[in-house]
């Protein structure tokens, strides 16, 4: 059917309307009916994606499992890749949608989390030790699901739960219902995923949860949620992880813009906006981008996999993307893509999911995570009666907390410690020294895709880059200067054989004198191989900044690492040459290490929580390179954060 009221006629009469959508993008004054025929494909590129004519062309639901396309690890339970192929498209105004949308109470029993409070609890609390405990990464998104069972018309129940998320859910990136024939999908997202539109590239990383009950807005509560350590850390790496993304599917790799306050009813986050010109297919954008790091974790490849041991479910819609495909009047591809997230799954049966998940990080507690996927379910149950509307919401009826003064000085204060490579205008060539010109260099990865923004600083600082797995690292002879690259694990392990092919790696260009550069997990195995011990530290330094001396020079960078090398004194008689250090004075950790033809620092200067890092990576060049300056920049100026000039 092409006409909304034909459609809402069909739902009232128990007639099967076809397949369609409806959606509200952000505040737009309108809601969107997409409708056509639904085709399955086995992977992103194959999504339909006709140039016949501009305008949305196909509305795609990409399932979790879809992360296997990128050679990561889920527990597939076969959620099929749907496309919607958009034959009909009509705009209706949302004061109209509102009075003929059904305003009927949703009936439901058997309400329950499959995962109890007490067992997601203790879920928090073997992550919090096993995985970022042991140096697995920075942090995961573990979820579980309510699970209920709707009473009457699933399609009737879904369209009345579409009125309340309208009236009663703010701040949405989208707000939808999804029909496939076989499955209805009604949510109120907040966030955006990854879109394109006239070249520009843009992703919207969003952390940090502010819990409420839509009540009068509590200034002072919010002001110390916005200075809370935790919250300010949650953000700060999945704006690096989003970064690591962009850095793939933007030639310059993201600006960052922000960070501003998103508020709903029930919560209120806080966020920023990447954006970045780049020139892909949008399907090979969608792919690359598999998925956020806001329901996944950090690094990608890792967390995945401890979703996997951690949840043994699978995921089904729950961290994927809706995904609408399209063509401007130019013919240039766009793509809007929000998350599934504060979204609920509806079979034909009336089996309802309500999936919802929480961040961990260093600094979690079982309580505050498991109150967390509470408050994160609280706007669309309510749209489905099976919990409290919040006090006071709707379309403007409250005050908006992100114009207080006060609220916006606490924001923009969070960008102060941060790298200004990152967050200004970046002219090509204007951080380049001359000397490097000519000169190449490899980044073997080590499974983490620092190695992406890593790349992007080298070549601003004027190498050509390449980036190669550590399984297949190619021919390191062929380039001036191999870096090997940051990634999870213990670097102690004898057995494990990424560490096994990366020390290997080290040993024969430490042999041959091949100039090399060591990050993180490099920088670990090469400071075992000269010799030094590594210990696990006590406390994991995830997403961690700190002011260190680097070689005299006090530099503020940011960890990411649970294992250190450890050393008494400031230089080391090695089998491969003298090797300075710069240690910690309190406990001996080896922040940096350089000596003849290599060089290995524990931080990660390519971090956006490294301000210093440009001008650490300049100094190390200019001695692995000899024929490289030592000029140092001292960061870049521009017009400041302007989305229309991303580079």
């Amino acid at each position: 059917m092409n006409h909304f009221s034909d459609l809402l006629a069909a739902v009232s009469g128990g007639t099967d309307p076809g397949p369609f959508a409806l959606v509200r993008r952000a505040e737009a004054d309108q809601v969107e009916l997409f409708t056509g025929p639904v085709r399955t494909v086995d992977r992103l590129a194959e999504i339909p994606l006709p140039d016949d004519a501009p305008g949305p062309r196909t509305l795609a639901l990409v399932p979790y499992r879809q992360i296997t396309e990128r050679g990561f690890a889920c527990v597939d339970d076969g959620a099929p890749l749907q496309c919607l192929l958009v034959t009909g498209h009509e705009r209706v105004g949302l004061t109209e949608a509102l009075a003929a949308l059904p305003d009927a109470p949703v009936r439901t029993v058997d309400a329950a989390f499959d995962v109890s409070d007490d067992e997601y609890a203790a879920t928090v609390g073997r992550v919090l030790a096993e995985e970022i405990g042991r140096g697995e990464g920075a942090n995961f998104v573990i979820h579980r699901t309510l699970t209920a069972t709707v009473q009457g018309s699933p399609l009737a129940a879904a369209l009345a739960a579409l009125r309340r998320l309208l009236l009663r859910e703010r701040g949405a990136y989208w707000t939808f219902v999804v029909y496939t024939g076989d499955r209805v999908l009604v949510g109120a997202s907040p966030e955006r995923h990854v879109s394109v539109d006239d070249g520009l590239v843009m992703m919207n990383p969003i952390s940090g949860t502010f819990r409420h009950a839509g009540a009068a807005p509590d200034r002072a509560a919010l002001l110390r949620f916005l200075a809370d350590q935790k919250e300010v850390e949650e953000l700060y790496m999945v704006l690096d992880e989003e970064l690591k993304m962009m850095a793939t599917v933007a030639e310059h790799g993201g600006q960052v813009v922000g960070p501003y306050l998103k508020e709903m009813s029930h919560l209120a986050h806080t966020e920023y906006l990447l954006a970045g010109r780049g020139s892909r297919d949008v399907r090979e954008v969608l792919r690359e981008t598999m998925f956020a790091p806001t329901v996944t974790g950090s690094p990608m490849e890792n967390a995945c996999r401890v979703i996997a041991r951690h949840e043994h479910t699978g995921r089904r819609y729950y961290a994927g993307v809706l995904a609408l495909l399209g063509h401007d009047d130019a013919g240039r591809q766009t793509l809007d893509a929000p998350i599934l997230i504060r979204t609920a799954e509806i079979s034909l049966t009336g089996a309802l999911r309500v999936p919802v998940g929480a961040t961990l990080v260093r600094h979690s507690t079982a309580a505050g995570e498991v109150a967390e996927t509470h408050a994160k379910a609280a706007g669309v149950l309510a749209a489905l009666g099976l919990g409290p509307q919040a006090h006071g919401a709707g379309r403007g009826t409250t005050v908006r907390l992100a114009d207080d003064p006060a609220v916006r000085a606490a924001l923009a204060a969070r960008n102060a410690p941060l790298s200004r490579f990152w967050l200004d205008q970046r002219a090509p060539g204007a951080a380049a020294l001359p000397g490097l010109a000519g000169r190449t260099a490899l980044i073997v990865d080590g499974e983490d895709t620092f190695t992406g923004m890593l790349a992007h600083q080298l070549r601003a600082l004027g190498l050509a880059v390449t980036v190669r797995p550590w399984s297949a690292p190619g021919q390191p002879d062929d380039h001036d200067l191999v870096v090997v690259g940051p990634g999870p694990g213990d670097p102690g392990s004898g057995t494990e054989p990424k560490m096994l092919a990366l020390r290997g790696l080290l040993a024969g260009l430490l042999t041959a004198g091949r100039p090399v550069l060591a990050v993180c997990l490099g920088h670990q195995l090469l400071a075992g191989l000269l010799g030094l011990p590594l210990h696990r530290r006590a406390a994991p330094y995830q997403g961690l900044q700190r002011e260190v001396q680097v070689f005299g020079t006090p530099r503020r960078v940011g960890f990411y690492a649970t294992f250190t090398a450890r050393a008494d004194s400031d230089r080391l008689e090695s089998g491969y040459g003298p090797v300075e250090l710069a240690r910690d004075a309190t406990d001996g950790a080896v922040h940096a290490l350089r000596g003849a033809g290599f060089a290995g620092v524990q931080f990660h200067p390519e971090s956006v929580l490294s301000p210093d890092g440009l001008a650490v990576l300049a100094e190390l060049l200019g001695r692995l390179l000899p024929a490289a300056p030592t000029p140092v920049p001292t960061g870049f100026t521009g017009a400041g954060p302007s989305v229309p000039g991303a580079a």
